[in-house]
């Protein structure tokens, strides 16, 4: 088989793992240039396969085993298989051909280690660093293939990443807790008299509703900041910050007063598409 065969092989292989466990992201890639999108579908697949990993093991350690096999991949110690890998081979090739900074994809992997275990979230501040080294590390990368690197796209990365990943904890909690893992700030909860046991409970108490809604209002804080900040940003960095539309259209429904935080909102692929395409057509996104 010919290197341009196992090439195209190796980007379908990645595009369709995209599609199917994270069509939010797949579905911003299909408004951007094809020399991006390649770039950022193997991004996000190399995402996909480090935060499937936790539902991929019953025990820690092979997940560790997993993780660190993606650590050696990045380092250049990489063995036992590292060709035949289709996403490893893709990652490799947007690295080399957009200069990614393997050391911010490198910290992406440890991060995740925090999945592996049941330890709870314990502060606001944990929080907020493990959501930078990953969700806004995925647009700060992201704004790398696009071209564009400089401080300003960092800041915005910083604060579309809070909005997103703060959004994601509310919207996976009932998954979350129904297997006692904690990702809402256990120093949150016991600010506002709840705790641990409340969340795995799955029912919505006064007094955890408190902790979401601060949780939502700060998500809300960091969006309209990034939203701000992208009006400035250079034309061909925009689409790759669509996924925050999907943010601006989950957010006023789990704050209204009625809405239940253990029932599971599952948006369907054709909603989230026409949402990311209304949005695409905006002069806040368009290129």
């Amino acid at each position: 088989m010919s290197s341009a065969s196992e090439g195209r092989q190796a980007s379908e292989f990645c595009a369709e793992l995209v599609r199917s466990h994270d069509f939010s992201r797949y579905a911003s890639t299909l408004f951007v240039p094809a020399a991006q999108r390649r770039g950022l579908l193997a991004l996000y697949a190399f995402n996909v396969e480090i935060s499937r990993v936790r539902e991929q093991v019953s025990q820690p350690l092979p997940g560790e085993i997993r993780l660190q096999w993606w650590t050696d991949m990045l380092a250049g110690e990489g063995h036992g298989g590292v060709e035949g890998n289709p996403v490893a081979a893709e990652l490799r090739l947007a690295i080399q051909n957009f200069r990614l900074p393997v050391e911010r994809l490198s910290r992406l992997v440890d991060e995740h280690q925090f999945d592996l275990y049941n330890d709870p979230m314990p502060t606001m501040a944990a929080l907020e660093s493990y959501v930078n080294d990953t969700c806004s590390a995925l647009f700060s990368l992201g704004a790398a293939i696009a071209g564009w690197q400089s401080p300003e796209t960092e800041h915005l990365a910083r604060h579309a990443g809070l909005a997103q990943g703060l959004t994601q904890v509310i919207a996976t909690l009932p998954l979350d807790a129904s297997r006692r893992q904690l990702f809402v700030p256990l120093q949150l909860l016991e600010s506002n008299g709840s705790g641990m046991e409340e969340v795995f409970a799955g029912k919505e108490t006064p007094k955890l509703r408190a902790a979401l809604d601060q949780l939502i209002r700060d998500a809300g804080g960091h969006l309209r900041t990034a939203l701000g900040l992208l009006k400035d940003m250079p034309p061909q960095v925009r689409p790759v910050f669509l996924p925050l539309a999907l943010v601006s259209r989950d957010l006023p429904r789990m704050s209204r007063a009625d809405s239940d935080p253990f029932e599971l909102h599952a948006a369907t692929r054709l909603r989230t598409l026409w949402t990311i395409w209304r949005a695409s057509r905006s002069p806040l996104f368009r290129p």
